[in-house]
């Protein structure tokens, strides 16, 4: 599997989540462990589909937010804040803190997938 679809799964895989096992009612999730999940999942497809567009520079370390950041500002600025948006979202927001609010996880989810396709553009940009 490649891992654009490998990205794509990913954020299926955080929709599934939230929708079979976070119990939203009345525009919140009920249970953060679940929310906590999908962050966290989602945000790693992001990561997955990026790693092919800009390399794997630093093998041997995780890459910081900082590198990822730094690496696509040389690319597209508003890809940037993209990847801004969706580290605070999906990382920070709902990876660590839970927040359960279903509107704040549908924008999160969103941009991740715009950045997923916009990454997979890009790959297909530089094959031709």
């Amino acid at each position: 599997m490649d891992s654009i679809s490998e990205a794509r799964r990913h954020i299926a895989n955080a929709k599934e989540i939230l929708s079979e096992k976070a119990k939203k009612e009345d525009g919140r999730y009920q249970d953060k462990k679940y929310v906590k999940m999908a962050g966290h999942t989602a945000c790693t497809g992001v990561l997955l589909a990026l790693d092919i567009l800009l390399g794997n520079k630093k093998k041997s370390t995780r890459k910081s937010v900082e590198w990822y950041q730094y690496e696509l500002s040389t690319i597209d600025k508003k890809m940037t804040g993209a990847f801004a948006n969706v580290y605070e979202i999906l990382h920070l927001s709902m990876g660590y803190e839970g927040a359960q609010n279903a509107k704040v996880a549908a924008i999160g989810l969103k941009e991740a997938e715009n950045i997923i396709s916009w990454t997979e553009t890009r790959i297909q940009k530089f094959k031709n």
